[in-house]
């Protein structure tokens, strides 16, 4: 009995096992995925180059006659307005130049109104033929030369003026002047004109760079026609120095060059800036902000983080009505602050885009959305929200 009760147990412990209920497979329920439709805003394109500022007016200050130079009549570096007297040459000889001419000038006044005088008495004697026609030509001669000496002394009195005005070095226009070149007490002026200091105007002051001659083709396009001077002038500028954010100073376009540099294939471009407090100083390297088109065009943005690319080329995940993940190729545009690329193709505004880029958006998978937001570019983008 014993022994039977021994080989039943395990045909009953098999029994058992068989009736366990059968494993089956479980899978996952879909990922919550974080979605957002396109920010959709108003952008003015531009493209970003660099370029150095140029000063608007430079002039070498020059003694123009010869003298000793007897005073400088500023600080090294200051800035001076324009007439302003820098310096003096020695006056003595040229005003004593202008005495002597100014005395020619009348004796060869006087000299004329005898020999007009003259003349209209010979005239009168002449037709009254009291008088031979060879005294009548002589008188004629006497008066047409005293009119060149008196026409003479005039044009020796405006150099010897001119010459005066010369041993003063005024400034040409408002600017600041660099440090002299001449100490008082030198001679100047003895065989070529002597560089004396260098003024400087830097209110406005240029910013000069230069402009592939695609990205000039694209503004072409842009503008879709050949704007004049004028219209030009219009076209804001931005630029930046190495140590400021963004592009804080402003101003306009002022000089297109009109020819490419077949060398280069650029074309040299120039804008002018306001400059009162004199922070920009000549030669400064400068990021410039060119727009590309004249207006805002409406575009949609999304994260640039989200966009992929392999070698069909960029594409960015959606997710459709039934929740289901999708891949949808695009085209992009300009990289904007905050992170966001334009998407100029590809892309509807009520596309739902995956921002979740931690690989459990897999196309073609069922996911849960839940909804994102996009963030907006910063202030100072050349973007305006659109209403």
């Amino acid at each position: 009995m014993a022994y039977r009760s021994l080989i039943l147990l395990p045909l009953v412990a098999a029994f058992l096992a068989g009736c366990k209920p059968e494993n089956k497979f479980q899978p996952p329920p879909p990922p919550d995925i974080s979605v957002a439709v396109p920010l959709k805003q108003s952008i003015i394109p531009y493209e970003q180059l660099t370029g150095n500022t140029v000063a608007f007016n430079t002039v070498d200050l020059v003694a123009r006659v010869e003298g000793f130079l007897e005073s400088q009549n500023y600080v090294d570096g200051s800035p001076m307005k324009k007439g302003d007297t820098l310096f003096v040459i020695e006056q003595t000889m040229y005003k004593a130049k202008v005495q002597e001419a100014e005395a020619q000038l009348d004796a060869a006044k006087a000299e004329l109104v005898q020999s007009e005088a003259e003349f209209d008495r010979q005239e009168t004697l002449l037709r009254q033929n009291v008088s031979a026609q060879t005294t009548y030509d002589k008188a004629k001669a006497k008066r047409d030369s005293d009119r060149a000496n008196v026409e003479n002394a005039q044009g020796n009195l405006t150099i010897a003026k001119t010459n005066l005005g010369y041993t003063t070095v005024q400034a040409p226009f408002d600017g600041l002047v660099t440090k002299h070149l001449i100490s008082v007490g030198e001679l100047v002026g003895s065989s070529t004109a002597t560089k004396l200091a260098t003024i400087v105007q830097l209110d406005p002051i240029y910013v000069e760079f230069n402009m592939s001659e695609q990205t000039l083709l694209d503004i072409r396009a842009g503008l879709k026609k050949r704007l004049t001077l004028e219209e030009l002038s219009k076209i804001p500028l931005d630029i930046g120095l190495m140590t400021e954010e963004g592009f804080p100073h402003s101003g306009h376009l002022n000089y297109v060059s009109p020819e490419v540099d077949p060398n280069t294939g650029t074309i040299l471009i120039r804008g002018l800036f306001p400059n009162p407090k004199l922070e920009l100083l000549p030669g400064f390297f400068t990021r410039i902000r060119v727009p590309l088109a004249q207006g805002a065009k409406e575009d949609l943005l999304v994260p640039n983080r989200v966009i992929a690319e392999d070698q069909a080329g960029q594409y960015v995940l959606t997710v459709n009505k039934d929740d289901v993940v999708e891949q949808k190729r695009i085209k992009t545009g300009q990289l904007l602050p905050g992170g966001l690329r334009i998407v100029t193709d590809g892309l509807k505004p009520d596309d739902r885009v995956v921002l979740t880029t931690n690989g459990r958006a897999v196309p073609g998978s069922k996911v849960v959305p839940k909804d994102g937001t996009i963030p907006p570019p910063p202030a100072g983008a050349n973007i305006t929200t659109t209403k």
